[in-house]
């Protein structure tokens, strides 16, 4: 097996090529501390070494360099691309990253006979047609509800769908036309699609002009029922378009805009993102990189940074509005990803100034309150740092775990996590426990081996694993003996903080327990870092308690249906599909339960007695 020969710096600047590429730098344990473009290699990884003018972020990160990689690239724009792939692969320690914009929201139409409109999130999978992204849940659901209004598409699930024999309470409130039972023919529902995707798609104006021309050729045919309901839908549209609209003097603007204002204050960032869909203000979104390790940020690089991470290889709008120069590397490659040409204006005039204007003022009031917000956080975090005895700057990632379950039923793990001063709910965990039923402890071994030893195997094969600075255990000595067992079994040295109740159990009487400098303590009731930890560990209840809950309840009720004579595996799986679930099961009448094949009269009472008594 053949030996890494040693980096030799010198030699490496000097063979270095004065052409475009991506640059890694490496540290001794092999992880990348950061990624960067040139257009010329051997200017721009030489000046790393040469020059002494560095910020803190980029001095800090030069000590711990302990090779470069480079990749030769043919063009700036080549290279702005590869270095944002690798940026959100490897997540190095150095770059400017956004984190929260992994996965957005889409409104997806399902490919089905008869398509269902939907919230998506994910991978997009044909032959569905998504439209989005969104800035968040709440901007799709608006729309979900407007399509609802004004063309009556379905939403149900297709369980659901596939088993109505009478219209739903949607179709009763004018919000879907019915096509479970037939009340809407394959050819109309389609041609509500139609119409639907053409909204969504900023053809407004088309549509409008198609609509009316339906409802006056519906009046001459003297079929006034339609005509009547193309006249209602035309209004619908009308008074959804006026509300959507910021500027209501130009309608006809049926392009997809976005809009990006940076704002820099006293050390922090705040990038404003605004999303216009065919002329719709969509919703807006605020993102604050972390720049505790820049003292003086430099707005023009976090605004390049995000564009990058936030567009290339995504969706893209026809045209970006934005406060700050977009170098035209960077135009070149959204260019390059696109179908069509994008347009990067200049808002000097009109209503993009208005739009311009708006997400600059956001941005300002964003960045006031967050840092507003963070100054208390940061004061806790410190003084836990310091309880610790960790820097402040080495605390930022926290991670706590607790154990429920009901006398030993349900048994089920939690971790959740504290991040960028802030509780991260998308990246909160539940493990069912396997190993043992009524034994905290077993249970506490059982989430501990399974979570960080699986990062430890991923790390092992080469991938890049974010481990949590500070790993909290609700518990006292027990549990926290099980996971200094398991750090020594797994090899790790991450601090351990446990978090005894106490005897008298009550919030404020906490006792702390560092196992590694065997330390047991109470902090006073004022005390920051204790209000840090009384957060994250009652947020780690919480999410134990209704996981726990949740599943008891399905496990209840499932063991329910199996113990009513008469029903067995196929009827049983009849009335899940039939109602959607357990709780559609649980919530339906004698005379909804009867309807389904295989249940009669009799057996449906008895199923609902059981239930409910």
């Amino acid at each position: 097996m053949s030996q890494q020969s040693e980096f030799n710096l010198e030699i490496f600047l000097k063979s270095l090529p004065n052409s475009s590429g991506v640059y890694r730098m490496i540290a001794a344990d092999d992880s990348v501390l950061y990624v960067g473009k040139a257009v010329n290699l051997k200017r721009r990884v030489s000046s790393y070494f040469q020059k002494s003018d560095h910020s803190p972020r980029i001095s800090l990160m030069i000590k711990q360099i302990a090779r470069v990689e480079i990749t030769l690239t043919r063009s700036e724009a080549e290279a702005l691309i590869l270095e944002n792939n690798l940026i959100k692969s490897l997540s190095p320690k150095y770059n400017i990253l956004f984190r929260d914009d992994k996965s957005y929201p889409y409104l997806m139409i399902s490919g089905h006979t008869f398509p269902k409109l939907a919230y998506f999130r994910g991978t997009p999978q044909k032959p569905n047609q998504y439209f989005g992204p969104y800035p968040n849940g709440y901007a799709v659901r608006d729309s979900i509800e407007i399509l609802q209004k004004v063309f009556q598409l379905r939403t149900c699930e297709d369980s659901v769908f596939s088993h109505r024999d009478r219209p739903c309470l949607l179709a009763q409130i004018k919000r879907c036309c019915a096509p479970c039972v037939g009340a809407v023919s394959r050819e109309e529902y389609a041609a509500q699609v139609a119409n639907a995707t053409a909204f969504l798609n900023g053809k407004t104006v088309d549509l409008m002009k198609n609509l009316e021309e339906k409802m006056f050729q519906a009046a001459d045919d003297l079929d006034f029922e339609t005509a009547a309901k193309l006249r209602d839908q035309i209004q619908a549209l009308g008074v959804v378009q006026s509300k959507q609209f910021i500027d209501s003097q130009n309608l006809n603007n049926q392009q997809d805009i976005d809009i990006i204002a940076v704002s820099a204050a006293n050390g922090g960032v705040c990038i404003h993102w605004v999303s216009i869909r065919g002329g719709r203000h969509v919703g807006d979104k605020s993102f604050f990189p972390d720049t505790r390790d820049d003292p003086n940020p430099n707005a023009q690089d976090y605004a390049e940074a995000f564009v990058a991470q936030h567009y290339l290889g995504k969706q893209k709008p026809d045209t970006l509005i934005c406060n700050f120069r977009l170098p035209e590397s960077l135009q070149t490659a959204l260019n390059s990803e696109h179908s069509r040409i994008m347009q990067f204006p200049k808002a000097e005039k009109g209503e993009r100034k208005v739009w311009l204007n708006m997400a600059v003022k956001n941005a300002e009031h964003a960045l006031t309150q967050h840092q507003l917000q963070n100054s208390n956080q940061e004061q806790r975090v410190a003084q836990l740092a310091q309880i610790i005895g960790l820097p402040a700057s080495d605390l930022r990632r926290l991670e706590c775990f607790d154990i429920s379950h009901t006398q030993g039923e349900a048994t089920l793990a939690s971790c959740v996590v504290y991040d960028d001063f802030a509780m991260q709910p998308s990246q909160y965990r539940r493990y069912n426990i396997t190993t043992a039923t009524n034994d905290d402890y077993t249970a506490m071994r059982e989430v501990l081996t399974r979570r960080y030893g699986k990062m430890k195997q991923a790390q092992a094969a080469g991938e890049v694993v974010r481990f949590p600075d500070v790993v909290l255990i609700d518990g006292g000595m027990g549990q926290i003996g099980v996971a200094v067992s398991v750090w020594e079994e797994i090899g790790l040295t991450i601090p351990l903080v446990g978090i005894a109740k106490g005897v008298e159990r009550k919030a404020g009487l906490e006792e702390l327990i560092l196992p590694f400098s065997g330390e047991r303590f109470r902090l006073p009731e004022n005390s920051p870092a204790l209000h840090l930890l009384q957060t994250i560990r009652d947020e780690s209840h919480r999410f134990a308690i209704t996981g726990m809950r949740a599943k008891r309840d399905k496990a209840r009720v499932t063991s329910s249906l199996n113990d009513i004579a008469g029903v067995g595996a196929k009827r049983k799986a009849a009335l899940l599909m039939r109602f959607g679930g357990l709780r559609g099961v649980q919530a339906a009448s004698v005379d909804d339960l009867a309807q389904v094949d295989g249940i009669s009269r009799a057996l449906a009472e008895k199923i609902y007695e059981y239930l409910h008594h």
